[in-house]
């Protein structure tokens, strides 16, 4: 086959896409530079983390150790009649104070965005106000108003 004949082959052969059994291109439905990209759990940690970034500077080295952590559910009894939003577990056996932050309850008592943002803002907060045994007020002066940065 010469030169001319193979050229010519490759103009009327059209280039095939990946689309396997008509279902479509494969690859991401959004860019990942989008917000939408991102997934509600990565939302909600992300959310999470800027809340303790917050506390963390005013309250850095009374906090230093702890470890913060998101939780689909809190393990509870099967005839509990109240679900936990947070929990606090103090240091022991050499183990780092935990303060579990429980997504599902909380995004199910959230009506909104915004709800959302003041549900675990206030969560964390009282969770770090318990850890240091103080009011929610004295850990953060805007914890009535809720989340506002």
């Amino acid at each position: 086959m010469t030169s001319e004949i193979r050229d010519m082959a490759l103009e009327i052969i059209p280039l095939r896409r990946r689309d396997r059994r008509g279902h479509g291109i494969r690859g991401p439905l959004m860019p990942t530079r989008l917000p939408g990209h991102r997934s509600r759990r990565a939302q909600f940690d992300e959310l999470v983390t800027t809340v303790v970034r917050h506390l963390e500077v005013a309250w850095g080295s009374e906090l230093a150790g702890t470890e913060f952590a998101v939780e689909e559910v809190p393990i509870t009894a099967p005839r509990a009649t109240e679900v936990p939003l947070g929990r606090l577990y103090p240091a022991e056996d050499g183990q780092a104070t935990r303060i579990i932050v429980y997504r599902r309850p909380i995004m199910l008592r959230a009506i909104d965005e915004d709800d959302l943002k003041d549900l675990v803002f206030m969560v964390v907060v009282e969770q770090v106000a318990h850890l240091l045994d103080i009011d929610p007020e004295e850990v953060d002066p805007t914890y009535t108003d809720g989340y506002s940065f």
